[in-house]
Formats: C-alpha cells, structure tokens, sequence
C-alpha cells in the first residue's frame, strides 16, 4: 500500500474511531462503567506536579486534585494566566498548597535546571503529570536548535521524567505515578527514528504533533521497562474543548464543537491514573482511554514499530538529552 493511501486509510479510520469512542457522547457512555469510589479519595499530603496546568485539560486535572487535597505544583509558561488560574483553584477547593512555577518548555537547557532546582527545593513529589504540549503552524526553533513543538512535546517530558526517575531511583515507593497526556491523533503515526527535528519535507503542525505523540507513547512503554520503581501511564482525552484546539485546529474545533468533550470530561483519566488504586494495579507502561487499557494503535494501520527502532529512537533521546543535563 503506497504512502498516500496508507495515509488515507488511518485518517479514515481514526476519523470513525474518533466519531464513536472520542466525542462527548462517547465518554458519557463510558462514564457510566466507572466506579465511582476511585475517585473519592483524599490526596491530602501527596505532591503533585502538572505541566501547562493554567488551561485546558492541565487546569481541570488540577482543580480535581486541588479539591481531594493534594498539593499542587502548576508549571506554566505565561506568569499572569498562571496566577489567575492559580486563584481560580484556591477559591474554589480552598486548597491554599497551590504553587506556580513560571517555566517554558520551548527551552529544554531550562527545564533540566528547573527539575534539578526543584529536586534540591522540596524532598518530595509524588505525582508527575506530563500535560503541557503544543501544535506549532510553522517551523520554528528554539535557542539550542532545538524544533520548538519537538522541544516541548518530546523533550520537556523526557527531561523532566529523567529527572524524576533520577530523583526516585533511591527510594522503595513503587506506587510513583507518572502520566503523560497524550493524543488520539499518535493513531495516524508510525515511529520515526530520523528527521526528529522536522527538518526535511513539509511541515505540517498538526503532523508533526501527533508523530511526537506517538513518541510519548513510545517513551513510556520504554520508560517502564527499564525504571521498575515508577508507574507509567499514558492516555489520551478523547477530542475536548480547549483553547489549544481552538487557536491550531479551527476547522476541526468549528465543525466538531457541539460534540467536544469539556476539558474535565478530558482530564478525567489522568486524574483517575494520577490518584485511584485501580489505575496502581495496571500494567505499568500501559496506554488508556476513558479509564480503560487500550490498544495504541489501529487496526491494519502498520503503525508497530519493531524494538530496534524503538531502542534506536531511546539511544537518540538519551544522546541529546546529555547535551542539556546539568553537570
């Protein structure tokens, strides 16, 4: 099957698949499986770390955990969204252990010194959540030549889980959750283990997000197998309303909106993997979808990659990572 066809055939089926399991509709369904009780449980004393945690997703995952308790560390990039969104949460689940840490994912030099600073600040956290992403309409590089979309989606989560794993490796706490947020457009794409920075052929955003998707997919399915003493998960929201979608997708956000799902429809199962017992007793590694183990990818769309290419793709990432990590 050539390329464009191949292509075509995974948007298709995708597109269906979104149609049935991704809409508001379809969470509504799902929700009426879950079990209530994984989420009445109390984080008070529990740490928690959400990236791009003032909008969207971030911001609802947030107020959830904010409102069992937790403490809560916002990492976001625009100061004065942050505090207000900051505000917002305190005000409503009279959580006064909200904390913003201004940082920009574009700039990975920062992100390593940012998760060094924060490891020698305070002792202890628990949670990670990889949420922060970005869909870029243009090329663009970052002050290490770094793509910017890459540089945020890939190795803002990379270096901040190298760090937290480095951080945990002493500790007997197994129960660690670390999630990253990914998307259901990672379906249409297969791993590329070259042209990570996008520099040959066209750049088309939308793409070039859903390949570094599939990359966090990747990641975490490696990331588990070879730190035992941390729990990975990563999941997808479904298609949900947020600005994100609104300013890189406004075909797609204009012709779907009545069936979107609200940002806490779509925060929903990182808050479920980031604080239930149920989600401690699965596969570490494992990719979810409304509370659910899924499969991450789709039926005939040949998007396996074997585990050479896999173990190449790791061995480029812990190559460049060294290049940013402080000494």
């Amino acid at each position: 099957m050539g390329n464009t066809t191949m292509s075509l055939y995974r948007n298709s089926a995708w597109f269906l698949k979104g149609m049935t399991e991704f809409t508001r509709g379809a969470f509504l369904s799902a929700a009426k499986h879950f079990v209530e009780k994984d989420l009445e449980v109390s984080m008070a004393g529990r740490v928690f770390m959400i990236t791009g945690a003032n909008s969207g997703i971030g911001r609802a995952t947030a107020m959830a955990i904010a409102k069992r308790g937790g403490t809560v560390h916002m990492v976001c990039r625009n100061k004065d969204k942050a505090e207000e969104a900051r505000a917002d949460i305190v005000k409503e689940s009279g959580n006064k252990e909200i904390y913003v840490h201004i940082l920009d994912l574009f700039e990975t030099r920062k992100v390593w010194e940012f998760a060094e600073a924060f490891k020698r600040k305070y002792k202890a956290l628990n949670v990670l959540i990889n949420n922060a992403g970005c869909i870029m309409s243009e090329r663009d590089v970052n002050a290490e030549g770094l793509e910017k979309s890459f540089a945020s989606n890939v190795m803002g989560p990379d270096s901040l889980t190298g760090e937290e794993c480095r951080a945990k490796s002493g500790e007997f706490e197994t129960q660690n959750p670390l999630i990253t947020v990914s998307s259901g457009g990672m379906l249409v794409q297969k791993l590329r283990t070259g042209n990570l920075q996008t520099e040959i052929g066209r750049y088309d955003g939308t793409m070039v997000y859903a390949q570094h998707k599939r990359q966090q997919v990747v990641m975490t399915e490696q990331w588990a197998k070879t730190h035992s003493n941390v729990h990975f998960s990563v999941m997808h929201p479904g298609w949900v309303d947020t600005p994100a979608v609104a300013n890189a997708m406004p075909d797609f956000h204009q012709s779907m909106k009545d069936s979107l799902r609200t940002p806490e429809q779509g925060a929903d199962t990182a808050v479920w993997l980031a604080i239930s017992e149920a989600a401690a007793t699965k596969p570490s590694g494992s990719f979810f979808q409304d509370r659910r183990m899924v499969s991450a990818h789709l039926p005939l769309a040949w998007t396996h990659s074997s585990q050479l290419e896999q173990q190449k793709f790791m061995s480029v990432m812990e190559d460049l990572a060294k290049t940013f990590q402080p000494h």
